[in-house]
């Protein structure tokens, strides 16, 4: 690459800082004048304005998305003996919460288009579990663990088919806890409730992530629960803090997990920011699609559905030699990301579980052909330009070269 080129980064994170220093430095400023470092007004507030922008009663800041997960799988009854099902394509917080709760975690595969969970395999994985009575719990058949919870991941951005797993949950009466930590100010429209639906506001509770290079990041750790249920919000409430309905006071073994005042401070300020950070990320998406035209012979670009609004926290491309485009792109200053190159069920943390190469096949397919192309709000109409030129021109070529190699096979032949 030229020292001229200016490189396009997989992610930007100094710029909105920079423009939001002044109001971010006023949070640390208000934290050292009053010494409210945990809790206190700055996280009631935030927590007050994310339920509001999620469209449900209750929000309860945390000390990250993965407690936020796993905190509500416990308020919500998951423990030990429990299965809980979710997808092998996502980031390995998901499992390790539900494991974390006591429970098993319990793998269907996802729709190839999409990358979530692919509601058939979900309806017969739950109609091959036994039940000992007519009334009785589901079975999971290899653990005997009884079936209690869905999570299903909005990966990406993009939410699941809520309307489909909600209806599948009440017919065999399990729990749903949404994982919307990618998702944040996505949208689906229910056919059920002829609406427009927020990810965290369809199932018992969801679980965000404001990790810092999410849709909405903290400047460090943070994650949060949203639920209409008040008896789950005021549960994690007490799990969060060492299990203290007061001072002292433990009527449950909980744990430290609660949300730092000056993070809570600085989502705020974020916040008002996240709907117009999103309609740029959506404008960004279209533009890549604009950009690529035609061109995707041997590229599948982000399919999106007509009853969801995804905010795009990635924008993953898939192409047959990912390595040969990552590699050529770097080369050419422009960044990019695997989300995510092993499959849980192939990971080693899970070989107990006893699953093999093909057990999860769109899950293991997809795996070794995504590749994360940059996304953010300040992202520019000419690096995309470049980005999409460079994706172009790499793939074209090993098309050509793939296609004189066949020829000179045929020639030999």
């Amino acid at each position: 690459m030229s020292n001229n080129i200016k490189s396009v980064p997989f992610l930007d994170l100094v710029t909105p800082h920079a423009e939001l220093r002044s109001e971010l430095t006023a949070v640390f400023r208000e934290a050292l004048r009053t010494a409210g470092f945990v809790g206190g007004p700055m996280v009631e507030s935030f927590e007050r304005e994310f339920a509001k922008f999620c469209e449900t009663q209750y929000c309860v800041g945390l000390g990250s998305g993965t407690d936020a997960l796993r905190f509500a799988l416990i308020a919500a009854g998951i423990g030990n003996g429990d299965a809980v099902i979710t997808v092998p394509n996502t980031f390995i917080a998901t499992t390790e919460a539900i494991a974390q709760a006591g429970a098993y975690p319990v793998f269907v595969d996802i729709v190839e288009r999409t990358y979530n969970m692919d509601v058939a395999k979900l309806q017969a994985y739950l109609e091959s579990c036994e039940s000992h009575s007519a009334s009785g719990p589901l079975r999971d058949r290899k653990t005997q663990a009884i079936v209690k919870a869905i999570v299903p991941v909005h990966l990406y951005g993009q939410m699941a088919d809520m309307d489909a797993i909600l209806a599948l949950a009440e017919r065999y009466n399990l729990i749903v806890i949404e994982d919307a930590c990618q998702a944040h100010g996505a949208e689906y429209f229910s056919q059920k409730e002829n609406c427009w639906k927020k990810a965290g506001s369809m199932g018992l509770a969801a679980a965000f992530s404001f990790y810092p290079g999410k849709n909405l990041g903290a400047c460090g750790e943070a994650g949060a629960v949203t639920t209409n249920d008040e008896k789950i919000a005021t549960t994690i409430k007490m799990i969060r803090d060492h299990g203290q309905s007061r001072k002292y006071y433990h009527d449950l073994v909980g744990y430290n997990g609660r949300l730092d005042s000056i993070q809570a401070g600085f989502l705020s300020v974020k916040l008002k920011h996240l709907a117009e950070w999103n309609i740029k990320r959506r404008a960004h998406a279209a533009k890549y699609r604009e950009l690529f035209g035609a061109n995707t012979e041997n590229c599948v670009l982000p399919y999106e559905l007509p009853s969801t609004r995804p905010v795009y926290h990635l924008y993953v491309i898939r192409t047959a030699d990912r390595e040969g485009l990552r590699i050529s792109l770097a080369e050419s200053g422009i960044g990019t990301a695997i989300h995510y190159p092993v499959p849980l069920h192939l990971q080693t943390a899970y070989v107990s579980m006893g699953h093999k190469h093909g057990d999860f096949p769109v899950t293991e397919k997809v795996a070794s052909e995504i590749l994360s192309l940059p996304m953010y709000p300040g992202l520019q109409h000419d690096e995309q330009v470049r980005v999409v030129a460079n994706v172009i021109e790499e793939i074209g070529i090993r098309r050509s070269s793939q296609s004189v190699g066949v020829g000179a096979r045929e020639q030999a032949v």
